[in-house]
């Protein structure tokens, strides 16, 4: 059975770090469309990073743009998502995603109807 599986998440002072990882099961997972997704306690999953099969094109939202950077590695199977100078507004949970369809990135990549594999989650939580 395909798995995702992400680590990583816990409690930080604004203004501090954390990395989150994703680890993939499958050696599949090096040659497809990866993405970090977020979902606050009453509100929908948002796209937060987009990556392409071998991490030259990525993409992310305008609320952590500059802050956040995502890469990947594929002789590990593994995403990550480098957080530095969180604020309270980015408390979640952290979703990764894969999109079994694609290689490349493009206009649709940041709906989460697009991701056919999804790890459990890891809460990340902002004190200010």
């Amino acid at each position: 059975q395909v798995q995702l599986v992400e680590s990583g998440g816990g409690l930080v002072q604004a203004g501090g770090s954390l990395r989150l990882s994703c680890a993939a099961s499958e050696r599949r997972f090096s040659n497809v469309a990866m993405a970090w997704f977020r979902q606050a306690p009453g509100k929908g999953r948002d796209f937060v990073a987009l990556i392409n099969w071998n991490g030259g094109n990525t993409f992310y939202s305008d609320s952590v743009r500059g802050r956040f950077t995502i890469s990947r590695d594929n002789a590990k199977n593994t995403v990550y998502l480098q957080m530095n100078l969180l604020k309270a507004e980015d408390t979640a949970v952290y979703y990764c995603a894969a999109d079994l369809d694609a290689r490349e990135l493009d206009s649709s990549s940041g709906r989460p109807d697009r991701y056919d594999t999804w790890g459990q989650g890891t809460q990340v939580t902002v004190s200010s």
